[in-house]
């Protein structure tokens, strides 16, 4: 059993940035593929960003990927979303999930992933 606990999220104005932080429990965290999803009130939850074991990344291509950069810190079990130019649009519960067979395929999917934390709030005012 992986346990996945995201920080970070907050208030911030239209135009600022922020750093999410995902911790991982257990001791393989290096071997899995990594994700962040968002959820808006009355809204699925939508694919942000992943990164596998070996550092490959992909990103949502609509805004995400010229704003966001995904990254991992296997010797503290965590991974990373930095955000900058925050737009209300933005505005979300941000997930962690893990896949832990470190899947390359359909990263963006979320039936591939078995863990997942609770969430972080992401409000940005304009």
């Amino acid at each position: 059993q992986v346990q996945l606990v995201e920080s970070g999220g907050r208030l911030v104005q239209a135009g600022e940035s922020l750093r999410l932080s995902c911790t991982a429990s257990g001791d393989s965290f290096k071997h899995y593929t990594m994700a962040w999803f968002r959820q808006a009130p009355g809204k699925g939850r939508d694919f942000v960003a992943a990164i596998t074991s070996s550092g490959a990344v992909t990103y949502e291509t609509n805004s995400v990927k010229a704003r966001f950069t995904i990254s991992r810190d296997n010797s503290k079990n965590t991974m990373y979303l930095q955000m900058t130019s925050l737009n209300p649009e933005d505005t979300a519960n941000y997930y962690c999930a893990a896949d832990e067979y470190g899947g390359t395929e359909y990263t963006w999917a979320r039936e591939i992933y078995n863990y997942w934390g609770q969430g972080t709030q992401v409000t940005v005012s304009s």
